[in-house]
């Protein structure tokens, strides 16, 4: 059984009129043709459509129960074009998007919130993962962009393309109450050289996680490491629950959590680069789209 909407559009006019000489006029057209439509598609359908007597015109049973449904495909049909235009421009289809934790706390809100209110008919899917298993997902494919800390590895560089979106300082979170904080200021770190380390693996976020300890060698100290943990937000749990120190970018200081201060290092402060990655031959519309919103924020 093969249905065309124009056989669809013509049973819905002859349904609505009641009459096929109405309908051929609605129709601009003559009344033969129509007739000869709505016969094809009542012996495609295999039964009759409409009762038909010298003065009426009337829907069987199986014309009544087409009827809703006619009207649903013709009104689908009629959003088509609009729904390609719409994708192939960007402004409808989907987003997936890996983030850091760390961005949660920065850049992701207010980008989503924009990327939202622009193109509010884009379904965006959003998974944080440490940045090592975003350039893995990335290279495979199975998203289509990543907000990581950088450097990317060698294999990731020759399929991927990286914009930077924020460049921050790192600061200190250490546990409430530590004789080396009742000063105020920025703090050294010689001055916090007994306290363990709380910090990334490096397998997790290689550049991060040496940036973290070139710090500590510029201030002349050799930290220890006393816990490692994927997620920021358990590293500040954890200096919360006075088992270390971090150092963390500064927009994790809006994360607040009881038991935990940050302060400004007095050493050179070294910077922390977010940035996008993304596959070089990722044709998505939507991607594109959210590249361009990005780099206007540059």
């Amino acid at each position: 059984m093969n249905i065309e909407l124009r056989q669809l559009r013509y049973f819905v006019a002859v349904a609505e009129e009641k009459h096929f000489g109405r309908a051929a006029l609605r129709l601009h057209m003559t009344q033969p043709p129509l007739s000869q439509t709505i016969q094809a598609l009542e012996a495609s359908i295999g039964t009759l459509l409409f009762a038909r007597t010298k003065r009426s015109v009337a829907l069987t049973p199986a014309g009544l129960a087409l009827l809703p449904e006619a009207r649903r495909i013709l009104q689908q049909a009629s959003t088509l074009p609009d729904l390609a235009r719409r994708a192939a421009s960007g402004e409808s289809g989907l987003l997936s998007l890996s983030f850091v934790s760390t961005a949660d706390y920065s850049i992701l809100p207010p980008l989503l919130r924009e990327f939202r209110e622009t193109y509010p008919q884009v379904q965006i899917e959003l998974r944080e993962a440490t940045t090592d298993l975003q350039l893995e997902q990335l290279v495979q494919g199975s998203i289509d962009a990543g907000l990581l800390i950088p450097p990317l590895s060698d294999k990731a560089k020759s399929a991927l393309d990286y914009l930077p979106v924020l460049s921050e300082p790192l600061i200190l979170a250490a546990p409430t109450g530590l004789k080396a904080l009742r000063a105020k200021g920025k703090i050294a770190l010689s001055s916090l050289s007994e306290m363990p380390l709380i910090i990334f693996p490096r397998r997790i976020a290689p550049g991060f996680h040496d940036t973290i300890l070139a710090c500590f060698r510029a201030a002349g100290v050799t930290p220890h490491i006393g816990q490692e943990a994927i997620q920021m937000q358990t590293i500040v749990g954890l200096v919360s629950a006075g088992m270390g120190i971090a150092l963390v970018p500064q927009s994790v200081s809006n994360l607040k959590r009881p038991g935990v201060d940050y302060r400004e290092l007095q050493d050179n402060t070294p910077m922390v680069e977010t940035g996008l990655a993304w596959r070089r031959d990722n044709a998505s519309p939507v991607l594109k789209a959210f590249l361009e919103l990005l780099r206007k924020k540059q």
